[in-house]
């Protein structure tokens, strides 16, 4: 073999070995770049309130033909059908209020909604977000549907949050960190992509203008320790 042969092969290893280190970088960043969110009773439009770019719904409804990926479960009786710490973001709009506070089911007393809370948990990964919107206690919303059954006031986030996790004692095992809890109008509800500015003024007019706001919104991340 000349030198220049050699020269050659040398440049065309070098060439080749660039190559495969630039494309691992790349499926790298793209791996790290890739964000998850679940819309729990999400029907056949789905909510995506942080923009994530790979979309997930679950309902207990049958729905074809969609643009998103899909899963039929009961979630009020049944685990979240994904394994564990697997979305960077959840959110269930006017979903909890239809979640019972407790069942009998054979013949055992069950925390629907405490259950739920903890599958909401598991599903995240460590830092990601739960987004919640319900009427908020002791509104009208919050007893005009003949299905809502669990009737959220402005202190319930505190079984599921720090410091207090109150809801340990019925079996709750996660570890929220409140990032946000407000009353809003109903309006404001799935506004979350508009400017930051037009946000807060229309925020700071409706705390003006109306006494009662109608929805709360919860806004938690999960603390759990980086597997």
């Amino acid at each position: 073999m000349t030198n220049k042969t050699r020269q050659d092969k040398t440049r065309q290893d070098k060439t080749r070995q660039d190559k495969t280190r630039q494309d691992k970088t790349r499926q790298d960043k793209t791996r790290q770049d890739k964000t998850r969110h679940l819309d729990v009773g999400c029907g056949s439009q789905p909510r995506n309130p942080f923009n994530c770019n790979e979309m997930h719904g679950v309902d207990i409804v049958d729905n074809k033909d969609l643009d998103f990926s899909y899963k039929k479960a009961n979630v009020v009786l049944e685990p979240l059908p994904y394994s564990d710490s697997y979305f960077d973001s959840i959110s269930a709009y006017d979903f909890i209020e239809h979640i019972p506070r407790f069942a009998i089911v054979n013949n055992k007393t069950i925390f629907p909604f405490v259950g739920f809370m903890n599958e909401v948990y598991r599903a995240l990964k460590p830092g990601g977000v739960f987004y919640a919107v319900t009427p908020l206690y002791p509104r009208i919303e919050a007893f005009t549907d003949p299905t809502h059954v669990n009737f959220i006031t402005k202190k319930t986030h505190t079984y599921f949050t720090l410091p207090n996790l109150a809801g340990s004692i019925y079996g709750f095992n996660g570890k929220f960190k409140i990032i946000q809890v407000k009353k809003v109008k109903a309006s404001q509800i799935g506004k979350e992509d508009s400017p930051w500015i037009v946000r807060t003024l229309k925020d700071v007019i409706y705390s003006i203008i109306y006494i009662k706001k109608s929805h709360i919104v919860w806004k938690f991340e999960a603390i759990k320790d980086c597997k």
